[in-house]
């Protein structure tokens, strides 16, 4: 008998025009009150906060805009904090686990907190021309991570260690760093089987004579 998935019942959401995978980092300037102070709780209580892609509204808060979340996000941890100048820090965090919003609400100080349901790990491969595909996907990846490393080590967008045996872990890396237009690049990251991420961006980089 299958557990039910977990849920979370108060995760600070911060809505972004971005889109976090699983495994992806996630460099923020973080200076609204909202936000320094939620970050510096889930730095003390070592807990993470959740990453929307903005539906509608707008990253800073505007008179009468509330922003509104896509329903699928990622959790973030945060990893490194600095702090730059008085009221705006600097923070690395990278992402986890998925989680389905089941409702949220504003707060008094304008953050927005959800009843998270988390999402179980992608469904593994199955056949040999999805195999075929996460090789060739592999490679390109490789390649890729190789030419940024020999012009700016420093800009390199993945952390190790790299997975490149993990359909996953090369998917969702590819999601992120190929030019996919912010809305499709939330339908990749909200597929729960590896094989059909593996297969779409497979598809995009034969489209655009990138294998």
């Amino acid at each position: 008998m299958s557990s039910s998935p977990a849920v979370l019942a108060d995760l600070p959401l911060f809505p972004l025009h971005t889109v976090l995978f699983p495994g992806g980092l996630l460099p923020l300037k973080i200076f609204e009150a909202r936000y320094v102070d939620m970050a510096s709780e889930c730095l003390r209580e070592h807990t993470p906060f959740g990453v929307c892609l903005l539906k509608s509204g707008a990253e800073v808060a505007l008179p009468d805009e509330i922003a509104v979340p896509e329903s699928v996000g990622c959790l973030a941890l945060i990893e490194q904090c600095d702090v730059e100048t008085v009221g705006m820090l600097h923070i690395q965090a990278h992402g986890t686990q998925r989680f389905h919003l089941l409702s949220h609400r504003v707060e008094a100080d304008g953050l927005l907190v959800g009843m998270a349901e988390l999402i179980p790990e992608d469904i593994p491969l199955e056949g040999g021309k999805q195999l075929a595909q996460f090789g060739a996907c592999a490679e390109v990846l490789e390649r890729i991570i190789a030419t940024i490393r020999e012009r700016d080590p420093a800009s390199l967008p993945f952390a190790e260690p790299f997975r490149f045996d993990d359909p996953s872990w090369v998917s969702n890396r590819l999601a992120e760093v190929l030019p996919i237009a912010l809305r499709a690049r939330q339908k990749l990251m909200e597929l729960n089987d590896a094989g059909a991420r593996i297969e779409i961006v497979h598809h995009y980089m034969q489209q655009h004579q990138l294998l």
